[in-house]
């Protein structure tokens, strides 16, 4: 089929824009002069958009357009009467639209998207904007399942277009510290990494919610709130933030800040694929001997166990635990009794644990990092509590546009902290963590009429072949059944 003029047109402006710098040198008036210090031409704008204009959506796109200097063309939301509302008078020459379908269909010009809507239609809308030719910048975890993080990977690639996951602390500069730490060889070998979280912060480890269609907003579209998930009647306490603790829509506290804390040891420690999974679930009785059974829903806390070979980094096999629900781990005798162990108060935090020492730290979104250095020697070394930047989080999004105005290969692309070369495979890993979850709660009845929990094992992983080996009941979790319409 011939490309439609506005196709070539949109198409023409985006090949400007990447040759901007080349096409600058011509010019004898310095642009400053004719429009303005800090003046960018029309034609040096990208046209954004935002997919999920509401919550963390408010800033994604806020920052993404750097104070103006680039052109929001339009916003996607379910639902414009909530925090959304932010994003509208923040944009007000913005079109609107509910389904992000219409949108990209019709707005021609759209260069790149921002996608910040609840877990479930990152990887649909991600597709369906990189199908069309559009960088993407994807709130993390970039996708709901392991089969669509490892197909938006692939797909960046084929389409060649610049994308970044939205865990915005990829991109502080106090990463460096840590990695100067692991990479001096100071600890020794380095075997056991340890992470915990606060998280969930949620209703989370019941029932799910009745549906009761009479208290819908009206301004809501539930049809496209539930996009790839089964069709329900509206059931309230799930729009807009309650939905993380339900398998259909979100992916729990590992979702929630996985790719915040597992990206510091995944990322210093060069880490790929694991190897292996297995997990345990907090277990909740409101019956004498019967234990709460709710398949539907994340568990109230998990421990789970991930496994990795030994990279260049490691020089040996690690050892990955995660605890959430408040469950933490046990203080190593390098740090000091009175000493915060990760973030304050303990809440969250990651330790890189070697036979010399320990590396602890914070969650790494827009937290302080609060790096710090314990040598069983009792050498210390710590980065600051607070941290200064010019930038709303450590410029993650400015840097993405950056990228996708020099264009797929360019340094700058090549520079990202997050884009799905690195997102995708780490993104894996964090929902490994959920394919365990789902497993341990596997049940069958046995010859005796007994129910039994068949998952409750160590789970074997094949990642270049995305599949567990050693209990085929545990791949149906890789992937997901899509709504007509939505499918990845």
């Amino acid at each position: 089929m011939k490309p439609s003029k506005s196709e070539n047109s949109g198409n023409s402006r985006r090949e400007f824009i990447k040759n901007a710098a080349i096409a600058s040198s011509i010019f004898i008036v310095p642009r400053h002069v004719l429009g303005g210090v800090g003046f960018t031409a029309p034609s040096d704008q990208l046209n954004l958009a935002a997919i999920g204009a509401g919550g963390k959506g408010i800033s994604d796109i806020k920052n993404a357009s750097v104070n103006g200097r680039e052109r929001v063309v339009a916003l996607c939301d379910v639902d414009f009467s909530g925090s959304a509302k932010q994003s509208i008078e923040n944009f007000p020459k913005a079109k609107l639209y509910a389904d992000y379908r219409e949108m990209l269909d019709k707005e021609k010009d759209i260069d790149a998207v921002t996608i910040s809507t609840p877990d479930h239609v990152h990887g649909p809308a991600a597709k369906y904007a990189m199908e069309r030719g559009k960088h993407v910048y994807v709130q993390k975890p970039l996708t709901h399942n392991i089969r669509e993080a490892r197909m938006l990977t692939e797909m960046a690639r084929d389409k060649k277009v610049v994308t970044q996951m939205g865990n915005q602390g990829a991109s502080n500069p106090l990463l460096g510290m840590v990695q100067k730490w692991v990479d001096s060889g100071k600890l020794g070998k380095i075997s056991k990494v340890q992470i915990w979280t606060n998280r969930p912060v949620w209703p989370q480890g019941f029932a799910f919610p009745q549906p009761d269609p009479g208290q819908k907003p009206s301004a809501l579209n539930w049809d496209l709130w539930l996009g790839p998930a089964p069709e329900i009647p509206f059931t309230p306490n799930l729009h807009p933030f309650n939905w993380r603790g339900w398998w259909d829509y979100g992916t729990g506290a590992l979702g929630d800040v996985g790719c915040h804390l597992i990206d510091i040891p995944f990322r210093t420690l060069g880490l790929h694929y694991p190897t292996a999974a297995e997990c345990s679930v907090g277990t909740v009785f409101t019956k004498m001997w019967t234990p709460d059974y709710h398949p539907e829903g994340c568990p109230a806390s998990s421990f789970i166990t991930i496994n990795f070979a030994a990279t260049d980094k490691s020089r040996s096999p690690i050892e990955m635990t995660w605890s959430d629900g408040g469950i933490r781990p046990s203080r190593p005798d390098a740090i000091p009794a009175d000493h915060d162990m990760g973030g304050t108060n303990s809440a969250n935090g990651v330790l890189i644990i070697g036979e010399n020492g320990v590396i602890a730290t914070n969650i790494n979104d827009s937290s302080p990092l609060m790096p710090k250095l314990y040598m069983n020697d009792g050498y210390t070394e710590f980065g600051p509590e607070k941290e200064e930047g010019d930038e709303p989080e450590y410029g993650h999004q400015r840097k993405w546009v950056d990228a996708c105005k020099a264009g797929f290969g360019s340094k700058e692309h090549k520079e990202l902290m997050s884009s799905f070369d690195y997102a995708g495979p780490m993104t894996e890993t964090v929902l490994m963590g959920n394919l365990a979850i789902r497993s341990y709660m596997l049940r069958r009845q046995n010859s005796r009429g007994q129910m039994e929990f068949f998952g409750r094992r160590k789970l074997l992983w094949d990642g270049n072949n995305m599949r567990i080996t050693n209990l085929e009941e545990a791949n149906q979790f890789v992937g997901r059944e899509y709504r007509p319409g939505f499918e990845v």
